[in-house]
């Protein structure tokens, strides 16, 4: 399967709400009107776009009629696409130039972290990188031995050590082992914990402590993962990740699963954190990279 049918597919939930309401309202009005644009932003909302971007939409698409003199309500469908693919471009390539680049990867439990982490590193290998993983999040008795699972089938050496081990000494570890292996990219795992703030903060400080000290001169990309099935909770979610560290992009999970892939448009919109990976599926190789262009087109290709 191709990368515009992998996108398709994984936004066939999203796209049969999101534009079979767009449709029904469409096919509903004879003219353009306040009333046409109000129903519009419901629909925006209810596909977890999200109130303040399903306002700015709209608004976008009022200036845009009225600069056009557009009049027939068939033409907005293809406003609509273009200004979301406009919202959510950008520069979403990982930035990791230099030999070892750091990846840390973070996120609450239960959103697919890890899973995200494994098919990174088959991501990068398969084009020629050599990885190494580290096995920071010690808090979660099951994640080590996931992320060791994970290594195997992406064939990557992970380094890890007990239960309960403190993560930034694995992180220490980890970038100590990838400069002996000269190691392309280092991607580490964290703890999910969100409840406890100044925990969080002070443990993300402390690797950050150890990546510059280590590592002074690498680039270093801080990616969060969401779960795109929680909709405007992810969004929140990054909110609050925002306040305790710099994130230099998003990875949306499960967007195969949900009908809320509008939410992708919400994260890119309000926080102007870039999406740099979507999951649009459980297999090693359905991790793929953000793409405004294809994820607009798969959101509204029938």
């Amino acid at each position: 399967m191709g990368f515009f049918d992998k996108i398709k597919q994984g936004l066939a939930k999203t796209r049969n709400s999101l534009v079979n309401n767009i449709n029904s309202v469409l096919n509903s009005f004879t003219k353009i009107d306040e009333e046409l644009f109000e129903e519009l932003e419901e629909v925006l909302i209810s596909s977890d776009v999200g109130v303040a971007t399903a306002c700015e939409i709209c608004d976008r698409m009022r200036a845009r009629i009225k600069a056009e003199g557009i009049k027939d309500p068939a033409v907005i469908k293809d406003c609509i696409k273009e200004i979301i693919s406009d919202m959510i471009s950008g520069d979403s390539a990982l930035n990791i130039n230099t030999k070892p680049s750091m990846i840390l990867v973070i996120g609450v439990n239960g959103v697919g972290k890890t899973t995200t982490i494994g098919k990174l590193a088959a991501r990068l290998k398969s084009e020629g990188k050599n990885v190494v993983l580290g096995a920071a999040d010690t808090f979660r008795a099951a994640a080590i031995e996931q992320l060791s699972e994970w290594g195997d089938r992406a064939n990557v050496p992970v380094v890890s050590s007990l239960a309960g081990t403190d993560p930034a000494s694995v992180v220490f570890d980890t970038i100590a082992s990838a400069k002996s292996k000269k190691a392309d990219v280092i991607i580490c795992d964290t703890a999910g914990r969100l409840h406890n703030k100044k925990n969080l903060m002070d443990e993300l400080a402390k690797m950050n402590r150890i990546i510059n000290r280590e590592l002074p001169d690498s680039d270093v990309e801080v990616l969060l993962v969401l779960d795109a099935t929680t909709g405007q909770n992810a969004v929140n979610q990054a909110r609050e990740f925002s306040n305790v560290t710099k994130i230099t992009g998003i990875v949306l999970t499960k967007l195969d699963g949900t009908a809320k892939g509008g939410v992708v448009i919400s994260i890119n919109n309000e926080l102007s954190i870039p999406v740099k990976f979507i999951g649009v599926g459980e297999g090693i190789d359905d991790l793929q990279p953000f793409d405004s262009k294809a994820f607009a087109d798969g959101l509204f290709e029938v």
